[in-house]
């Protein structure tokens, strides 16, 4: 037998879990499901339960998504007996998670939208909380993922709901297993898949060992007890990653048993913010500990990290303002406290604030630190430490502090192993990397000037080489070549960049970053481009280059005072600082313009506010380049952020800081954090990953060169060939399995090509297959995406059903209706001859486009009927308007014909679908019905109803916009 089939790798999962403890039960269907919880309830809670009593427990916890069910599952559940007594049970033991009743049973069925039988289900107390789903050896594990989201539409939700209650699933072929959240389908992403691993990060992906450690009862229960955290802001569920259990084990541990310190390495970009609010929540319920006390080392981290903190537990944490509320807080009931390195400062040296402080000092406070690597090597790291003479530190950083990397100050040298004694856990970026936790970086080097022999990229000194560095004609130079090649590093937008420029020169009071800005804005005016460019910057005097000289320390000196850490205090009397910060205040008034806005540098808060607006605007892609110095290139987290353009020296842990910004998980189409270099910082680079990883990891880290590439391309296009050797030949393909087939080799055709785009030499000279025969091809592959679709709807058995087509992938252009008129007017105006060719580019154009295929139709049928009858180009616009207005009303009254819906309130609930861009609520979909269906009738009919009006949507509204 050559591949293992998935009823002997359920078999097998199901015997290997009754020899870890669970107890096989047999259960059909929900009727079955019920009276096995009903038993489960009171074997846990040493109850008897009438039926009474148990119908007022399933009508309490049969209530609410995935999310609140998840918080009903945490709480007591209240009934009154048939004594009248006011009783409560309890679903999961959360103290003693071994102290829970476990079973296993296999193929539940359950009816929804359609009837769904499930793999492998793990109840725990009777409830189901673990849904494994196999898929046979050979077969991607991203069709069972995509079977779990298909479940959940069509029947989990069935019934009492008890499927809702799911809070882990799991998805295996037998040789790689993963394990993700419950949440809703909208919210979960295969790239929020995890393979578990061991203390010492080796993957377990095999299912059998899987099994034995992961789903081994006690583990399992306190994964779900303990590791799960729900994010109250985006309603959603979220499970640590290995990584992340072992390190706050290890803290937790170290806590429990010891008074030592100790520090944590996770790479940037790893979720240490999720891994840290874990750790302090488990601290704050372990009685010995007084508080716990998380400190970040600027006002903006401090705003961040609070914000994330509220996200995943609402209102448990209220940001220290100043130093009088972090005071009020150290001696007020706070167990949890977020604040900054530099007011905790204060409040431990003013005499002000000594003696409500000395109250604390002999309390056992542990102090956690975010990114310690920035701001634990000068006198207040020794402070903080002398003053609560009780105290525990952890900190976490990306990039340690060792003797390569290390500054010297007044202490000598001091590394992170000497402040904080051991290492707890190690997570480097080769892990992350390996794991696909974090992306790989795409390095260019980018030639900006003819070297002379005296002078290099990098080592800048001389004040003559500094003079070719910042030459008008260099920087010109690296303006148009962003302006060139920004839509190709960024998918045409679908990502936003930073551009990092070296700091104002102290002697001659020159400002690269002014100059950068100037010149986009020059090029814009001259309609050049129409990139959003904004910039921030701190314009105290002598701002100097910290990462060019490799010294971390002074940022712990600049947090001595509250009055140094306002960056928008008034300037000293120097004209190098007047002077930018004139520019700065120029520039924020044309972001004002820009964005409806009113910030200024003529107070902090406003220019705190300002910080705040610019990385939510980078973060939702309303910014396409972000200028700057040295903001944001630690500490901030975009996922929609895909480049960074470097004309700075950078080293060691600020080279991998700054690298980092860019290479955080989103979807298909971000495949690598793209770096391009106007420095040669090859050296540097290779020294930062020897430090961080080794020097062996360089080929782990960094995206092999172009070349590779195109040889993988050319090779993936020699399998395409094979399964089929024409377009045409794709319609001859006998069976849905030579049509997975191709789908797979396509795709994969697809992702190498979503690389090569982002090389600046990519040109399809380079492959083997032709631009159009890609386009060809690429038509055919969405045609099987339709039939998928279409097979899907009907619910036939499908083997394309769950097959993930990775649409994101599709060549994003601007094509929108405004694109394909002005084609039209070519169209109408060119020769006969020309027509038919034109009008086969125009049709093929929408077939290659995903969101333009639902207009072809319509846009076809305009060419033949109205094209040769409008005499002038120009009114081909209001004409095609007019045709168009007039099917838009056609196809909603056969809409509401079709569906017996009335007109007015259909047109009411189509109007509120575009404006909140959130699917109609069941209610509404029912309320416009002039016939009510009957109960068992309404999800199905409601969510018939809905795909109608969002294809309706996709074919009128999306896309249509002429300005």
């Amino acid at each position: 037998m050559s591949t293992q089939p998935e009823q002997i790798l359920e078999n097998n999962l199901v015997a290997q879990l009754q020899k870890l403890g669970y107890k096989n039960i047999v259960i059909n269907d929900e009727n079955d499901l019920l009276a096995n919880l009903k038993s489960q309830l009171e074997v846990h809670n040493k109850v008897s339960l009438s039926a009474q009593d148990f119908k007022q427990i399933l009508n309490f916890i049969n209530k609410g998504n995935i999310f609140e069910r998840a918080k009903i599952l945490r709480d007591r559940v209240p009934y009154v007996n048939d004594n009248g007594e006011h009783k409560t049970i309890e679903l999961i033991n959360q103290i003693h998670w071994c102290q829970n009743q476990f079973q296993v049973t296999q193929q539940v069925t359950m009816e929804g939208n359609y009837k769904n039988r499930y793999d492998v289900t793990i109840l725990i107390n009777g409830l189901p909380l673990v849904q494994i789903e196999l898929k046979r050896r050979g077969l991607e594990l991203k069709e069972a993922f995509n079977q779990t989201n298909r479940y959940e539409r069509h029947s989990y939700w069935a019934g009492h709901g008890l499927f809702q209650f799911i809070q882990i699933f799991v998805i295996s072929n037998g040789v790689n297993t993963k394990y993700y959240a419950n949440s809703p389908v909208k919210a979960r992403s295969f790239k929020q898949t995890f393979y578990w691993s061991d203390v010492n990060n080796k993957l377990i992906t095999q299912l059998v060992d899987f099994t034995n450690v992961f789903l081994e009862p006690c583990h399992i229960s306190k994964m779900i007890t303990k590791y799960i955290v729900i994010h109250e802001s985006d309603k959603i569920l979220m499970v640590l990653r290995p990584y992340q259990f072992y390190a706050v084990e290890a803290i937790v541990e170290r806590v429990e048993t010891t008074r030592k310190f100790g520090y944590i390495w996770h790479t940037t970009g790893s979720g240490k913010t999720l891994t840290s609010f874990k750790t302090a929540q488990i601290l704050t319920n372990y009685p010995k500990v007084h508080k716990v006390v998380f400190v970040v080392d600027r006002k903006d981290l401090d705003y961040q990290t609070t914000k994330e903190f509220n996200a995943f537990s609402k209102g448990s944490i209220d940001g220290t303002n100043n130093t009088n509320t972090l005071v009020k807080q150290m001696t007020g009931d706070n167990k949890l406290i977020v604040t900054t390195i530099q007011k905790l400062n204060t409040a431990i040296s003013k005499k002000r604030y000594l003696a409500q402080m000395e109250t604390q000092s002999d309390k056992r406070i542990v102090f956690i630190f975010d990114e310690c690597h920035r701001s634990q090597f000068g006198k207040t790291h020794d402070d903080i430490k002398n003053f609560f003479t009780k105290c525990q530190m952890f900190g976490f950083t990306g990039t340690p502090i060792f003797e390569e990397n290390a500054g010297t100050n007044e202490f000598g040298k001091r590394t992170t192993k000497m402040l904080f004694e051991k290492k707890l856990h190690q997570y480097v970026i080769t892990d992350a990397i390996r794991d696909e936790n974090v992306l790989k970086f795409s390095v260019e080097y980018i030639s900006t000037f003819k070297k002379k022999d005296n002078i290099l990229d990098i080592e800048v000194e001389a004040i003559d080489e500094a003079e070719v560095m910042n030459a008008p004609i260099r920087l010109n130079n690296i303006v148009d070549y962003i302006i060139a090649n920004h839509n190709r590093k960024t998918h045409n937008k679908e990502f936003t960049s930073i551009l990092a420029v070296s700091s104002i020169d102290p002697k001659t009071g020159f400002s690269p970053v002014v100059e950068y800005y100037k010149l986009f804005q020059q090029k814009k005016e001259q309609g050049l481009h129409n990139l959003k460019v904004a910039t921030i910057f701190s314009y105290q005097a002598n701002e100097d280059d910290k990462d060019a000289v490799g010294n971390f320390i002074d940022e712990e000196f600049a947090f001595e005072s509250d009055q140094l850490m306002n960056i928008a205090a008034e300037p000293q009397a120097a004209y190098n600082t007047q002077h930018s910060r004139d520019y700065l205040e120029e520039f924020i008034g044309n972001y004002n313009k820009e964005f409806g806005t009113n910030f200024t540098t003529k107070d902090s808060k406003s220019f705190y506010n300002y910080y705040n607006d610019v990385a939510k605007r980078v973060k939702h892609k309303q910014i396409d380049i972000l200028l700057v110095v040295n903001m944001f290139l630690t500490g901030f987290d975009s996922k929609t952020l895909n480049t960074l353009y470097v004309d700075k020296n950078l080293k060691y842990h600020g080279l991998i800081q700054a690298y980092s910004r860019t290479n955080r998980i989103l979807n298909e189409l971000k495949s690598q954090g793209n770096i391009v270099c106007f420095r040669n910082l090859k050296g540097a680079t290779d020294k930062a990953i020897s430090l961080f990883s080794n020097i062996n990891a360089k080929d782990e880290i960094i995206m092999q060169p172009y070349e590779e590439y195109v040889a993988k391309f050319n090779q993936a296009f020699d399998e395409l060939l094979k399964i089929a050797p024409t377009v045409d030949s794709v319609n001859d393909l006998i069976d849905e399995e030579q049509e997975l087939e191709f789908i797979r080799a396509f795709r994969e055709l697809m992702r190498l090509r979503n690389v090569l785009v982002t090389f600046t030499e990519f040109t399809f000279d380079d492959l083997s297959m032709e631009e159009q025969g890609f386009e060809d091809y690429k038509s055919k592959y969405l045609d099987l995406y339709d039939k998928a679709k279409s097979t899907h709807q009907k619910e036939k058995v499908s083997i394309l059903g769950d097959i993930d087509f990775e649409l994101e992938l599709i060549h994003r252009d601007e094509i929108n209706v405004a694109y394909i008129l002005k084609l039209l007017a070519k169209l109408k105006d060119s020769t006969e001859e020309e027509q038919e060719k034109q009008k086969k580019a125009i049709l093929d154009l929408m077939t290659g486009d995903a969101r333009m295929r639902s207009k072809r139709e319509l846009i076809e049928r305009f060419i033949q009927e109205n094209l040769s009858s409008i005499k002038d180009s120009e009114d081909i616009p209001e004409e095609f308007e007019n045709y168009w207005s007039k099917e838009r009303i056609v196809a909603i009254e056969k809409l509401s014909e079709e569906e017996n819906l009335d007109a007015e309130m259909l047109q009411e609930v189509i109007g509120n679908y575009m404006f909140t861009e959130k699917k109609p609520l069941r209610d509404d979909i029912i309320g416009m019905m002039k016939k009510k269906p009957s109960l068992k009738e309404r999800k199905t009919i409601s969510e018939r109803i809905t795909e109608k009006i969002i294809d309706f949507v996709d074919t009128f509204i999306s896309g249509i916009s002429r300005s």
